[in-house]
């Protein structure tokens, strides 16, 4: 694929391949998946060993707790890793310069999580492994597609395609023509917790934002308050300065006495206080 951008750093000034180096959590997990990877050629039983097998996780409960996250490291040959690190560089570099490394590996690891749990209530009695980072890396599209739906991807690096379209376009193929040794589950919770995750984000923004304009309708409520009982005390006490102009302080109630005093108080306090 070819990629389109004319932001940041990322295809600046025409077309270029991929979106530039590799990030700092993206390098990591390369090397890493590289690495099992390469181990497993010479442990082939690592695959079963470390994979998710949903009857073994549930028969041998909580021995195999670390089966959820250890799956998203293993792949099944060269073609599987290769896919699965190319779209990891290619839609995570840019989401990890957005959002920081941390946040990014955090989503990363939690989508691979979340593919291994629908794994394990759909097919709880499976007997053989599930491995491979494809539900991380369905999140990471999701998020790619949410995030930047208008950038051109060019197909075979001839056909431009935007993201709106290609992403879908990519998870209905790989869905329709995968075989049957694709995790489908594990794709489709990666993909599901990816848009669980911007949903609840907006979510929060939308309580954010309301709380936020509650609180300046309290206050500009507070200060018209305050504005119109201010206006108020300073007519009466115009009425009742005229009246000292016309009978003198003898001339007023004790109940006119004691408001102009308050009201005196009150004005060389908020004097003090600016």
């Amino acid at each position: 694929m070819r990629q389109f951008s004319n932001r940041g750093g990322f295809g600046r000034g025409g077309l270029r391949i991929g979106p530039g180096s590799l990030s700092p959590f993206i390098k990591v997990m390369i090397i890493a998946n590289l690495a099992i990877f390469i181990l497993q050629q010479i442990m082939p039983e690592l695959s079963r060993a470390a994979g998710l097998i949903p009857s073994l996780f549930f028969s041998d409960f909580p021995n195999k707790l670390f089966q959820p996250f250890t799956y998203m490291f293993l792949h099944g040959g060269f073609g599987h890793i290769l896919f699965n690190m190319f779209a990891l560089w290619m839609f995570g570099t840019e989401i990890e310069h957005t959002w920081g490394s941390r946040a990014f590996g955090k989503f990363y690891l939690l989508g691979g999580l979340a593919g291994a749990l629908l794994t394990l209530i759909v097919y709880p009695g499976q007997p053989y492994p599930t491995i491979g980072a494809s539900a991380a890396i369905y999140a990471v599209l999701i998020a790619y597609w949410l995030m930047f739906p208008n950038r051109q991807l060019y197909i075979y690096f001839i056909i431009p395609v935007k993201v709106k379209y290609a992403i879908p376009g990519l998870m209905i193929i790989g869905f329709l023509f995968g075989g049957t040794n694709v995790a489908h589950m594990a794709h489709l919770g990666g993909a599901l917790f990816g848009l669980a995750y911007f949903k609840a984000d907006w979510k929060l923004a939308f309580l954010r934002n309301r709380i936020k304009n509650l609180r300046q309708e309290r206050n500009e409520a507070k200060l018209n308050k305050n504005r119109e009982q201010a206006e108020q005390t300073m007519k009466r006490v115009d009425a009742i300065l005229d009246k000292i102009n016309e009978v003198g302080m003898d001339g007023l109630s004790a109940e006119e006495r004691r408001f102009l005093q308050d009201a005196s108080s009150e004005l060389s306090r908020k004097n003090q206080n600016k």
